[in-house]
């Protein structure tokens, strides 16, 4: 069985029970966690040490927190009052799941749906998706990892260009596939509005809403916008519930015909807004 499954966000003890919900036996099925694996929650380490020791039968996307935590572990980002992975840096064996977090997929396609933690703009194809974020993910994996975390960082440019170079081209990746919500018709991204769709700022719209989306032929499932809500659409999966903030974890079973959605409530780690 393959599952697909919303952001975690340090909240190890809702994973674990949300896995036993679904019954997941890794010598058997797979799951896709959306990105923020990490950060807001009360247990990153326990999080990843999870995730980690299920192998291949975990597949973990990153999301703008788990970049933070790369970020402020190399020294290129301050660390935030509301930040809680402190229990990663200051584990003995911390640099061992920092280098297993650069390791981890920007973009993935699973069982017919294009998983992403935030979105894609809509100029590009579901294949310049997962090549796009490959060119990241080489980056983090490689020698130029540092550099690239120090540039990473910035809201330009705000509309991707096929010709963009260098740390504007890798930074519109990452602002697309981490940070998007809302954007115009001609891909241009916003990084202020954080409502629900229906509070799309003039000339904006939900990126997933943009008419002539060339990835629109290939249902997409995605995290980090809590206060979207479940999104369960046969085109689109929106799993972000809000664990971290006192909603639920979300997990939907996506292979084997019937689509089975399945929750478990989470205690609330931090307050709405922080």
């Amino acid at each position: 069985m393959i599952f697909l499954l919303g952001d975690v966000q340090g909240c190890d003890g809702a994973l674990q029970r949300l896995l036993g919900e679904i019954g997941f036996s890794p010598s058997r099925d797979r799951i896709v966690v959306l990105g923020d694996l990490v950060n807001r929650g009360p247990a990153s380490l326990a999080v990843l040490r999870r995730l980690a020791g299920y192998g291949a039968s975990a597949v973990c996307l990153l999301g703008n927190h788990d970049l933070h935590l790369l970020a402020v572990a190399q020294g290129t980002r301050p660390l935030h009052r509301s930040d809680t992975f402190g229990d990663v840096l200051a584990a003995p064996d911390a640099p061992a799941w920092l280098a297993w977090l650069r390791t981890q997929r920007l973009a993935h396609l699973e069982a017919g749906w294009l998983c992403v933690h935030a979105g894609v703009v809509p100029q590009w194809t579901v294949a310049q998706t997962l090549a796009l974020a490959g060119e990241v993910e080489t980056l983090l994996r490689g020698p130029g990892s540092a550099e690239f975390l120090a540039r990473m960082y910035g809201n330009e440019p705000r509309r991707w260009d096929d010709t963009l170079q260098g740390a504007a081209r890798w930074r519109c990746i990452v602002n697309t596939l981490t940070r998007i919500r809302f954007c115009s018709d001609d891909g241009e991204l916003d990084f202020e509005a954080k409502e629900g769709a229906d509070a799309a700022p003039p000339g904006l719209r939900p990126w997933f809403e943009v008419p002539g989306r060339r990835s629109a032929t290939q249902p997409v499932a995605f995290g980090h916008w809590s206060t979207l809500g479940l999104v369960n659409r046969p085109d689109l999966l929106a799993l972000d519930t809000g664990c971290v903030w006192g909603g639920r974890l979300t997990a939907v079973r996506v292979d084997g015909g019937r689509r089975t959605v399945t929750q478990v409530g989470c205690e609330p780690a931090q307050k709405p807004g922080a």
